[in-house]
């Protein structure tokens, strides 16, 4: 299923602003936090870097929903709200997909974290888009 995101979207997608990850946990509640994450429009993904121990990648292989929000950085007042399902986690014990996107956000000498051989990347198929 291939979804419309429109040009004003794909911008702020691209762009390396922080978003905003709602996952929900085992007693319905939400959370969420602010994430670094790369936008792949083909095959429409979005992709985050994270640990298998903490709370956020228990929530998700309990309910592979989540939402993902964003502003423009050009308009505060515009934003994109992507919603979609954790459909892979791939193994990152080097931490180098954290490195790559303390690069995109502005950090030219980012280093694996010291909690690298927990790292996974988390890859989101994004089901619905929406916005202003």
């Amino acid at each position: 299923m291939t979804v419309e995101i429109s040009d004003h979207f794909t911008r702020i997608l691209s762009s390396p602003v922080f978003a905003h990850l709602g996952t929900v946990r085992p007693n319905g509640e939400v959370q969420v936090n602010p994430m670094w994450f790369e936008f792949d429009a083909e095959p429409q993904t979005i992709r985050f870097t994270h640990t298998s121990k903490r709370a956020k990648f228990r929530n998700l292989q309990a309910d592979p929903r989540m939402t993902l929000e964003m502003t423009d950085p050009e308009n505060p007042l515009k934003y994109v709200e992507v919603r979609g399902t954790l459909v892979e986690v791939i193994p990152d014990p080097e931490g180098s997909f954290y490195v790559h996107l303390g690069q995109r956000y502005g950090n030219p000498h980012e280093q694996a974290p010291a909690d690298k051989a927990d790292r996974v990347i988390l890859v989101m198929r994004i089901e619905k888009v929406n916005g202003r």
